[in-house]
């Protein structure tokens, strides 16, 4: 049988991009380790059949396996995650890499679409600078989504997070939140890699938020990318509400923590909210509910107003962290047609199935932009009709 002379180099670069022990990757292969190391070792070589389930599993490009030296894989948006003393991060892992490469190819596709339909440059992306007034630049964040009767109109901040993602989207911001990538639930995403990211896109501004993430967390997120859109400040976050944001270099980060818990927390109203003579957890209780956000964003603002101190506000939120763990552990599984929308986006969404329905878009290529198979993508169009949801409304 033909072999592929594949690279040596090549094989154990893609193993090794893969987080794969050789051991992992011969199990996966059905093959044993002696004759994988010696594949990678270049005493011996794959069959062209064994190559490409070597591509596959290892989540690289078949091409890419003849290649003399491993490609230089750049981030498209700034990295912009802090790591202590200040310093960038480590590397980005091929897990994250991938699926951001999977949400540019879908972004160029939608924003295509959208200036097909006449679609115009969106007003509020990079509107301010960074120099900016933060209340000012809150201000017209919670003007442009109307978010003070939004917040008025909720029971919790649960529904409060749900709705402001519909809002988002109603003003042409594309909002995806997904724990891992395509519809591969193997390949999570880290939470300590990245918490979300924005594309400051004059047609179709992105915010994605790492789903694995506690979503009394993913509020303050959301808030966070929101301030990136407005500054116009393309970027990859890890924000952290235990951690202060150190160094130069994180301004951009300090300056979207600031105008995020503005938006969430208007200052006036929080100190007017506050009540000196009662308990942390009094106020917690009282003002979470006031202004329908987690008990951890409103435990962090009294911190940054000189209400509480840091040790106080860290050993709160460390409680708080291992709620969220004990929930997510006992977390099931929900309806996939209802989350395939959240994952994509609820727009795009709509742009694809309406695409695909009118014949503009074979259902092959409709389920790769949104990682399911093509039967699925009639299902979920007439799940959509059947459940009384307008699956063309905003189109």
């Amino acid at each position: 049988m033909a072999k592929a002379l594949i690279k040596p180099q090549m094989l154990r670069w893609a193993r090794e991009r893969a987080s794969l022990s050789v051991e992992g990757l011969a199990k996966k292969l059905k093959t044993t380790v002696k004759r994988l190391l010696s594949w990678e070792q270049g005493d011996d070589a794959p069959t062209f059949k064994q190559a490409e389930k070597i591509a596959r599993y290892t989540h690289v490009p078949f091409g890419y396996l003849f290649l003399s030296n491993p490609p230089k894989e750049e981030l498209p948006i700034p990295d912009l995650r802090i790591h202590g003393g200040g310093l960038p991060t480590e590397e980005l892992s091929a897990v994250f890499l991938d699926l951001i490469r999977n949400v540019r190819f879908q972004h160029d596709w939608y924003r295509d679409y959208l200036l097909e339909q006449g679609a115009e440059r969106l007003p509020f992306v990079g509107k301010f600078r960074i120099a900016d007034n933060i209340r000012k630049i809150a201000g017209d964040i919670s003007d442009t989504l109307q978010l003070e009767s939004l917040r008025a109109n909720q029971s919790n901040w649960e529904d409060y997070l749900r709705l402001l993602c519909d809002r988002c989207e109603e003003v042409g911001i594309w909002i995806m939140r997904a724990g891992y990538v395509g519809s591969n639930t193997h390949r999570s995403l880290d939470l300590y890699e990245v918490r979300g990211f924005a594309i400051c896109d004059l047609i179709v501004p992105l915010i994605f938020i790492n789903g694995k993430d506690a979503k009394a967390a993913q509020i303050f997120t959301l808030a966070h990318e929101l301030a990136h859109l407005w500054l116009g400040e393309s970027g990859v976050s890890n924000i952290r509400l235990d951690e202060e944001t150190p160094g130069p270099q994180a301004r951009v980060e300090r300056v979207c923590n600031a105008v995020a818990a503005e938006v969430l927390t208007p200052q006036i109203q929080f100190l007017d909210a506050w009540q000196a003579d009662v308990s942390l957890e009094e106020n917690v209780r009282v003002l979470s509910k006031s202004f329908k956000v987690s008990d951890v964003v409103i435990a962090r603002r009294a911190r940054d107003l000189g209400k509480i101190s840091t040790e106080k506000y860290l050993s709160f939120f460390q409680q708080e962290q291992k709620r969220w763990d004990k929930q997510g552990d006992s977390k099931k599984g929900g309806n996939p047609y209802a989350s395939y929308p959240i994952k994509n986006g609820r727009n795009f969404t709509q742009a694809v199935l309406y695409s695909a329905m009118n014949g503009k878009l074979l259902l092959r290529d409709a389920g790769g932009l949104l990682h399911i198979s093509p039967s699925t993508v009639q299902k979920l169009f007439y799940r959509q009709q059947g459940g009384g949801q307008d699956v063309f409304a905003g189109l």
